[in-house]
């Protein structure tokens, strides 16, 4: 289970957000929880809520399935309850990172 892995989700909103992608720095491996930032199907976002494409919500496609970072959505989930690892994001390491940051962020509009 390493940064920018991609698992199945195995809850019950799977229809709507079949994969989570794991942030967690690796520093923190020995620990029993992983937080992760689900993957929204592009057709199932609430377009009030998130706009595919801007910094906070980048978009990508797994196993052809178009989806969608929501990282107001973060959550810690035991290693046991994820499912299995299907695809890595680390070659989009920097705009999950960024999305991150957005979300962070100290700046006031």
């Amino acid at each position: 289970m390493a940064q920018f892995d991609v698992h199945r989700n195995t809850g019950k909103q799977r229809e709507a957000i079949p994969y989570v992608v794991i942030v967690q720095s690796s520093l923190f491996d020995s620990y029993r929880r992983r937080v992760v930032i689900p993957l929204v199907r592009h057709s199932h976002l609430d377009s009030a809520a998130s706009l595919a494409g801007a910094p906070l919500n980048p978009a990508f496609t797994v196993e052809g399935i178009e989806v969608v970072l929501h990282p107001l959505e973060i959550v810690s989930v035991a290693t046991d309850q994820l499912g299995e690892k299907i695809a890595t994001l680390e070659q989009e390491g920097d705009r999950i990172t960024a999305a991150m940051d957005e979300l962070f962020t100290r700046a006031w509009a």
